[in-house]
């Protein structure tokens, strides 16, 4: 309609204004989906409209989140189904409680992770300390080539040594290497100071590669 008005002065004008107020507000629409920049928890508005029961709110909650969740969820029990049935009581939480969340001390974020990594040590505990069993890779009818099977079979052993290993170890090596936070971030989730994280850290490593050179791990597990 633009393009037939451009002779009108008038008209141009009124159009060349709605297209800056339709721009202002993708930018507003865009300011609101993404995370804030500022020192603010980044995700305090976004929670505060999943409070307000906003549909679109909580879609968009469940895509920012949710790979990052099934995958910390994943490592810590070994098991896609479990991890996805945690995910899944995570974001129930986060729908009970979004209408009283108040932002304070603790980032949502450490908060969600928390939940999280307390509903994987229920079930890790359901489990009657038994080895956290990790599925088996479906074989491939196609033969694959064989830096393809190399890195499956790698890739496998490294989940069967991570899920051997003492939760609390399993949970440092998750949160820095699989979730990439830095030594303060994780020490914070887990609630221990950063030498704490450290050596907990090194213990969990030095086991690792017991593990995956087929050595029992060492005792110093605490």
């Amino acid at each position: 309609m633009a393009r037939r008005m451009q002779g009108e002065h008038d008209d141009e004008l009124q159009s060349a204004g709605g297209r800056v107020n339709d721009r202002a507000a993708a930018q507003t629409r865009d300011a609101l989906e993404r995370p804030a920049l500022s020192d603010g928890d980044p995700d305090a508005a976004l929670v505060a409209r999943v409070g307000a029961r906003d549909a679109s709110a909580v879609r968009m909650l469940v895509a920012r989140k949710l790979p990052r969740l099934l995958a910390l969820a994943t490592r810590m029990l070994g098991d896609r189904t479990e991890a996805e049935d945690v995910a899944q009581e995570t974001f129930l939480r986060i729908w009970k409680q979004a209408p009283g969340w108040r932002e304070g001390e603790a980032r949502f974020d450490t908060w969600l992770h928390r939940v999280v990594l307390n509903l994987c040590y229920d079930r890790l505990r359901g489990r009657r300390e038994e080895p956290v069993d990790v599925l088996p890779d479906v074989p491939d009818p196609q033969p694959e080539p064989a830096t393809r099977a190399e890195a499956r079979s790698r890739d496998a052993r490294v989940r069967q040594a991570l899920a051997a290993l003492p939760a609390r170890q399993r949970e440092a090596l998750v949160l820095q290497y699989y979730q990439e936070m830095s030594n303060v971030e994780a020490a914070n989730l887990m609630g221990i100071t950063v030498d704490a994280l450290e050596s907990l850290l090194a213990r969990a490593r030095r086991n690792l590669r017991a593990q995956l050179a087929g050595d029992s791990p060492s005792e110093d597990i605490r």
